[in-house]
């Protein structure tokens, strides 16, 4: 690759500059943002070399699209028409179905791969980009047969070289079941924070008390809420049956635990032990 175009030089973005930058080191990263301060940052910390614009994308072998998933909607078409027959361009959107709809029957829709790169922290902006964030991390890919084999491979390839295990899914499919592994822990976790914070009003000391388990577990609430509501707006059907669920589990927990039967409390604990088991074998 002799030049790649990164639009959204935060986190996700950001960390495939700096991978790029190790592994092809010929390479010129361009960088688009909305923000010019995030585009100036980027620059002087190294993450990119130049800022571009969208009518100079043709002159790009990959482009890379690490923006809110309700912008990539928007965005994603312009960006297509702006490209190079020879350009493959991928997103890293962590909703799918709504962003293949939209590019369907764009002419270029063979440049486009929609993938999903299970990756990333609570941070944001060019600063919070890591090098080999991606390592041994999952990347869904939905609708690979709509993509021009030849530039898959590149996108494919640059995938491998920073060590992504690849699944494919269908992007109704990956909508449902990252509602459940990834919407829903947010939630959860914005919703504990709320709760606590609220509290806190009444006790001060309260954070005095909170633990490495508290701390772990709110880690999610410091993500943005700029990035997440789109996320949630795109994804709605399945967050919403999610948290049906995961609520009514509450509720079962709650009346076990009024009624002092403290051995079923102890079941279901116990039971969901196994996940344990479910996550070591991911690792």
């Amino acid at each position: 690759m002799k030049n790649v175009t990164i639009i959204g030089v935060g986190l996700i973005g950001g960390s495939f500059a700096l991978d790029i930058k190790t592994k092809y080191p010929n390479t010129t990263i361009y960088g688009i943002d909305n923000n010019e301060a995030h585009l100036e940052e980027a620059i002087a910390l190294g993450v990119i070399d130049k800022s571009t614009s969208l009518n100079e994308l043709s002159k790009s072998d990959l482009v890379i699209v690490a923006i809110p998933v309700d912008v990539t909607l928007d965005l994603l078409p312009k960006i297509l028409d702006n490209i190079s027959e020879n350009t493959i361009v991928f997103d890293v959107g962590s909703t799918k179905e709504n962003i293949c709809l939209r590019v369907k029957n764009h002419p270029n829709r063979r440049n486009y791969l929609a993938a999903h790169p299970i990756a990333g922290t609570e941070f944001s902006g060019p600063r919070a980009a890591i090098k080999g964030l991606f390592q041994n991390k999952t990347n869904i890919i939905c609708e690979v047969e709509e993509t021009a084999f030849k530039l898959q491979e590149k996108a494919l390839a640059l995938f491998s070289d920073i060590g992504m295990r690849i699944r494919y899914m269908n992007p109704k499919a990956h909508d449902k079941h990252i509602a459940y592994v990834s919407h829903l822990s947010h939630i959860s976790s914005f919703m504990l924070g709320k709760t606590v914070i609220e509290k806190e009003k009444n006790e001060r000391d309260i954070f005095d008390m909170a633990g490495s388990g508290f701390e772990s577990t709110v880690r999610l609430a410091k993500s943005s809420p700029a990035m997440w509501t789109p996320i949630f707006k795109q994804n709605k059907t399945n967050v919403i049956e999610t948290l049906d669920k995961y609520i009514n589990n509450l509720k079962h927990f709650k009346r076990l635990m009024e009624k002092d039967d403290f051995q079923s409390v102890y079941q279901e604990m116990e039971s969901t032990n196994y996940i344990k088991q479910i996550l070591n074998g991911i690792k």
